[in-house]
This record gives C-alpha cells, structure tokens and sequence, in this order.
C-alpha cells in the first residue's frame, strides 16, 4: 500500500506540474470567461436595441386650476407608485384635440374640459392602459381639490418583517438546489472530460510501457486521477475567488437575500466541495478507463460526445428528485454512485440531517474503487497484453 501511494504521488505531481506551471494553463483559467463576456456583449447589445418603451405624453388643454391640479396630484402618486408607472402630463395652450395631436410633439392623449367635466382624445399609438392612469389620475386631483385643507397627510406606515412562511422558505430551498446542482454539473462537464486524453501523450511515445514496468497500474490510474483533481480543484479556486469578488463588488447585498440552506451555509459550502471531489473522481475513473484505450486523438474525440451524454442523463436524473426529496426518484438517484453527489447535494440544500450525507461519502469511495480497479484491470489485459497494441473493442471484434 506505501509503495501504491508513493508511486501515485509521483505521478500526480508530475502530471500536476506539468499542467500547472505551464503557459497554457492560463488560458485554460481564461476560458470560462469568453461565453460570459459573449453573454454581457451580446446582452448589452440586445437591451440597446430594443430598449424600454417611453412613458406616454399626455397635453393637458384645460383651464389652469385644473391643470395645476392634475400636475399635482401626479407629484403625489409618483413618489408612491414611481415615476415610470404614470405618463407624463404636459400643459398645452387652448386648441382643439386633433390639432394639437396632429403637431409637432408626439403625444398619446389629449385631456381637455374641466376636473368636473373632463374629455380625453386618443392617438392611434396610445397604450392601452392610459385612460385608466389618466382616470386615477382625475380621481386623486378631484379629491384634493374637494378636502381642500382638510385633506389627511401621506400615510407613513411603520414597516416590519417576519420569518418566511414554511411555503416560501421551501420554495427558496428547491431554487437553491436546482442552483447547487447546476453550477456542480456545468464544473464536471467543464472539467471531467479531461481524463479522456491523459493517457495519449504517454501512449504516444512509448512511456507507458516504463511507467507499467515501474510501478502498480493501479498506481498509474490512481496518480493520473489525483493530478487531474488538483488541476481541477486549482482552476476553481481561482474561478471562485474572482466570482466571489465581483459579485461583492458589483451586487453587496445579494448573499444577503440568498436562502438558507437547510444545513447551513457552512455545512453547504463543505458539502458541495466534497461532492465535487467525488463526483470528477468517478466520473473521471470512468473516462479514464475509456479513454486508456484509446491509441489515437481522433478515438478522443469519438468518445468526448458520448461522455457528454452521460453527464446530461445523469444531471437529469438527479434533477428529477429535487422538487420530491422524500420521492423514490430522489432516493435512486441518491443510490446511483454517479448520480449520488449531485442528488445530495440538492438533498442538503433541502434537508437538515447530516448523517445521510456520511453515508453518501462513503458509498461513493467504495465505488470509486471499484471503478479504479476496474479500469486498471481493463488497461492491464486489453492495452497491456502483447506489447500494449490493442484495445478491448478491437478484440471483441475480432472475436
């Protein structure tokens, strides 16, 4: 077992940096950043072409009492209702209706006569909802006009908040772990399917064979999937520093208004990375035993879109529980190894109890190294046999 763990170290670390103090690392570290600059560009674009509607204009044609009071009473709702729920009122010289919508300044309406007899004109483009501003507008302005002095102040209601209902609070909970598991999946997709082509370079130029004849094959799988973990883990430390610091930039206050997860913020946070952890290192001994048997690039890329598809079918259904946690799918999918951090990392954002998430742990490192015995095993008979030349498909072909 010393020796096992010696050779693995080794090899993770080469694997570490020679990946890690490399230059094209940073552009690795960079590349999660070009869809969200693509997203901010093409989402600032889009919100100046197609801007918000303007407030409608309304000419008030009426006498100057009137006048003063419509403009008024549209003071004291706007500083309740804000400025953009109610359209702009303009004060017109005397003229008829069509004239003045007929000119040179583009309004919606035209109100005329009295606050006791008032009279409204449409243009063709006015919204729809003019009429009923311009009426709670005359509502207000007769009110005043009628109390007079004797008007009553602006209410100021003392405001007071109270928990969340159960409702809500269960609600905000399953939003949370949609969240978690999303943001867990996009990360493994992003970076799990690098185990596919660790083995090619090796492959390439004979080296595997000194490494098979030096040290455990299991060493070698273990060693790989080590290094590639702590690439991996490198990558989101840094990614998760910066996100972290311009979210607290741009947005202060939105971990404020998060929802609490049921286990607690730093139970979640400790969560989430041990999940991450278990979920690359199975994934990744799959794609590690898949992709040592591949001799060429091109069989790489044939297998990176099945891959892909396995991440999709598992993120579905992990995600198909999450609204029923107590429901038979959550509970499969909590069983299924390589479905089971995603499922309770949703169960941890929903439920309290901590046990189940030991039980989950443990379960997936048994897997784990089922599957690293597995995938050495593969390698060893299929890639090693006969001087390393073939591969299992290959053999199941021509047998």
């Amino acid at each position: 077992m010393r020796r096992l763990i010696a050779s693995a170290w080794v090899i993770a670390r080469r694997d570490y940096t020679a990946t890690v103090f490399s230059r094209i690392f940073l552009l690795f570290l960079l590349g999660p950043l070009f869809p969200i600059l693509f997203g901010i560009v093409f989402g600032a674009i889009g919100s100046n072409s197609e801007g918000p509607p303007p407030r409608p204009v309304v000419a008030v044609a009426t006498d100057p009492a009137s006048t003063g009071a419509l403009l008024a009473a549209r003071a004291k709702l706007a500083s309740r209702l804000g400025d953009d729920a109610l359209p702009d009122l303009v004060a017109a010289s005397g003229g008829d209706a069509p004239r003045l919508l007929q000119g040179q300044v583009s309004y919606a309406a035209v109100l005329t006569g009295s606050l006791a007899d008032p009279h409204i004109t449409l243009s063709g483009r006015a919204p729809g909802s003019t009429v009923d501003d311009l009426s709670l507008l005359l509502d207000t302005a007769r009110a005043t006009a009628a109390l007079g002095r004797s008007a009553p102040p602006p209410v100021a209601l003392p405001e007071r908040r109270v928990a969340a209902s159960p409702a809500d609070e269960t609600h905000d909970r399953v939003a949370l772990a949609r969240a978690g598991q999303t943001a867990l999946f996009f990360l493994i997709v992003l970076l799990a399917g690098m185990s596919l082509s660790t083995f090619i370079e090796e492959k390439s130029n004979k080296v595997i064979e000194v490494l098979a004849a030096a040290v455990p094959v299991d060493a070698i799988f273990l060693g790989k999937l080590a290094g590639m973990l702590a690439i991996s883990l490198t990558g989101v430390a840094v990614w998760g520093v910066m996100g972290v610091g311009v979210v607290l930039t741009l947005f202060p206050t939105l971990f404020a208004h998060a929802a609490v997860p049921a286990v607690g913020w730093p139970a979640f946070v400790a969560l989430a990375l041990l999940y991450f952890v278990a979920s690359y290192l199975l994934l990744g001994a799959v794609f590690l035993g898949l992709g040592s048997q591949a001799g060429s690039p091109r069989e790489i890329q044939v297998l990176a879109m099945p891959a892909t598809m396995i991440q999709l079918l598992l993120f579905g259904f992990a995600s198909a529980g999450v609204a029923h946690p107590e429901g038979w799918v959550a509970k499969a999918a909590a069983i299924f190894p390589w479905s089971s951090p995603l499922a309770m990392l949703a169960r941890a954002a929903e439920r309290p109890a901590l046990w189940p998430h030991l039980l989950a742990l443990g379960w997936q490192i048994v897997w784990l190294v089922l599957a690293l015995r597995a995938a050495a095993g593969l390698f060893r008979r299929a890639v090693l046999k006969s001087g390393g030349g073939r591969r299992w498909w290959r053999s199941a072909a021509r047998a």
